[in-house]
Formats: C-alpha cells, sequence, structure tokens
C-alpha cells in the first residue's frame, strides 16, 4: 500500500508541475502575442501623408510586401513651365523616364526596428535620379527625420518631414 502511495505522489507531483509549465508557457505566449502586437501598432505610427522638409512634395507611406514603402502623392509644382506633367527625366532607368513624378514610389523596403525607427530600406531622389540607404526615426506624431546616405549613415543627409494634415 505504501508503495502504491508513493506512486501516486510521484503521478500527482509530476502532474501538478506539468500544469505549472504549462501554465507557463501559455502566458509566455500571451505576452509575446501582446508584445508583438504593441510593437506593429507602433510601427503603423508612420503610416500616412508627409510634407517633405520645404514642402515641395507630399509623400504617402504605407505597408508594402517589403516592409514600409512611400509614394509621392503632391508636389508644389506638378508641371514643366510649358504645363506638361514633371516626368522621372532623370532616372538611371531609361524604361521609367516616362512615368509622372507623382505616383513614384520614392521609399522601399523599410523595417520597422522598434522604438520608433525604421531602417534598411532606400530613398529615390528624383531631382537627381540617384538612390540612397535609408533609415528614419519618428521624433514626435507629426514629425518623421527622414536619413539619406551612401554606406555609413554618418555620411548622409537629413530632412525633417512633418505629418500633412
Amino acid at each position: 500500500m505504501r508503495e502504491m502511495n508513493a506512486s501516486t505522489t510521484n503521478v500527482s507531483s509530476v502532474s501538478s508541475k506539468f500544469g505549472l509549465l504549462s501554465k507557463a508557457i501559455t502566458l509566455l505566449a500571451f505576452y509575446g502575442c501582446c508584445l508583438l502586437s504593441a510593437q506593429a501598432q507602433e510601427a503603423q505610427t508612420v503610416l500616412g501623408e508627409w510634407y517633405t522638409e520645404e514642402k515641395k512634395a507630399k509623400v504617402e507611406i504605407y505597408e508594402c510586401e517589403t516592409g514600409y514603402c512611400g509614394k509621392i502623392v503632391w508636389l508644389k509644382e506638378p508641371n514643366n513651365p510649358d504645363g506638361t506633367q514633371k516626368l522621372d527625366d532623370e532616372n538611371p532607368d531609361t524604361s521609367l523616364r516616362s512615368r509622372t513624378i507623382i505616383g513614384s514610389n520614392i521609399l522601399t523596403g523599410l523595417e520597422y526596428e522598434g522604438d520608433g525607427e525604421w531602417e534598411d530600406g532606400e530613398i529615390y531622389d528624383p531631382e537627381s535620379g540617384k538612390t540612397y540607404s535609408c533609415l528614419m526615426e519618428l521624433e514626435d506624431d507629426d514629425t518623421l527625420e527622414v536619413r539619406g546616405f551612401i554606406g555609413l549613415p554618418l555620411i548622409g543627409r537629413s530632412q525633417t518631414w512633418t505629418r500633412a494634415e
């Protein structure tokens, strides 16, 4: 009888420990999902329309297959002096030189890294036709620091974009 009680006690002890472990795993999974959800919501704070520093253009930032992207949706001066729409004349890809600047993607592949920072993207400058590595940092809800650079972020140029209303 003692042997049976000892084995029953061992089984219930193992069962109790397994139950605690199962609850702990469930709690960790729940908190992990909550953290990922909070980070995803935080990453989306950058979505919307932003004026470039000199308010020459408005860029819509949106989610895309490669992370976060942005396209020009408005230009202060959308037409050339002759009245024709501005085209992507400086693009190194000759097949894209006939596209209008409005509607052109200029931000691609930005990935949210946390703490209001997006990295590993590219930014295209339609005025020069050059593409640079890019990172962004949300200073506050209405201020976005956008940095284009070659190689190291130290060697580059930053612009402060403001949220469009």
